[in-house]
């Protein structure tokens, strides 16, 4: 099981469907539909937004912003970039504008909790020789219907750099079916033979914005990806090194997802000038 760019295990689905009223007393419904329990329960007020079509746009909308830097060690909410006005009203119901959750879910959580450190992972991280896996970060994606906004071609080690580089490794859950219409991800099989020509670090105090990109990202061309759709309860696992992309969301159904990266901790380090660090709060915990 050395080769992880592309892995899906459907004897989750059974597991993910049964933890399906965790996820909608956490405000996400089956028909895409969310009411936003998880919002007020966090009572967070602070609203950010920051639709991701480029990486850039990210570090512009994003990178800059101390609610988004500190939130490794926090449960905060992120919204696409075409819900407010200029005034900074929404224009949608509120629920329906979120982004994602992020980045603590998997510590935070009760019930993302119980999901990342299930036995069936721990067992899984072990099939995949993870000697000393610890988990860094954790999402849940919302793409929404007609305006989840598309992610061009990336490296998750570009933004979660180690020390070897190949210590990173997603896992991604289908929480609704992932179609062509509504972006399932795509991936450039055996691309995480490669490494990063990019990263997204941490600046110096005295410089702004807060974040930068080293390097130059690669360009690539829409006839290496490969389509993976996955129906409800799958799950995808991939190397952080693995090239991947995922459409924007033209269809009427969203595409929610809950993904989380761990880290092979044994003769690895994190980089200390990646843009989430650690807290004395919430040192990485071991899965």
């Amino acid at each position: 099981m050395n080769e992880r760019c592309r892995l899906t295990l459907r004897s989750f689905l059974r597991w993910v469907r049964g933890h399906q009223r965790f996820f909608e007393s956490r405000g996400v419904r089956e028909n895409g539909k969310t009411n936003c329990g998880a919002c007020a329960q966090y009572g967070r007020t602070t609203l950010v937004h920051g639709r991701v079509h480029h990486p850039d746009s990210q570090v512009k909308s994003q990178g800059s912003n101390d609610y988004f830097l500190s939130s490794g060690d926090k449960i905060r909410f992120f919204f696409e970039k075409e819900v407010f006005t200029k005034e900074g009203d929404f224009i949608i119901p509120k629920e329906r504008a979120v982004n994602k959750i992020g980045h603590a879910l998997h510590a935070l959580d009760p019930v993302f909790k119980e999901i990342t450190h299930s036995l069936k992972i721990k067992d899984t991280a072990k099939a995949l020789q993870i000697n000393k896996p610890v988990v860094v970060q954790s999402m849940y994606i919302f793409k929404q219907p007609g305006i989840g906004g598309e992610v061009t071609p990336h490296q998750d080690a570009t933004f979660l750099h180690t020390e070897p580089m190949q210590c990173i490794t997603g896992f991604w859950f289908a929480v609704e079916d992932a179609t062509e219409e509504n972006g399932c991800l795509q991936f450039i099989p055996g691309s995480h033979r490669n490494e990063i020509t990019r990263r997204l670090v941490r600046s110096l105090p005295t410089e702004y914005p807060k974040t930068k990109f080293l390097g130059q990202e690669r360009d690539y061309l829409d006839e290496e990806f490969v389509k993976l759709p996955a129906i409800k309860g799958s799950l995808v696992i991939f190397d952080g090194r693995v090239v991947h992309k995922s459409n924007m969301n033209t269809s009427n159904r969203s595409r929610q997802a809950y993904v989380f990266h761990i880290m092979d901790s044994q003769d690895c380090m994190w980089s200390k000038d990646n843009w989430m660090q650690p807290s004395v709060a919430l040192p990485f915990p071991a899965l």
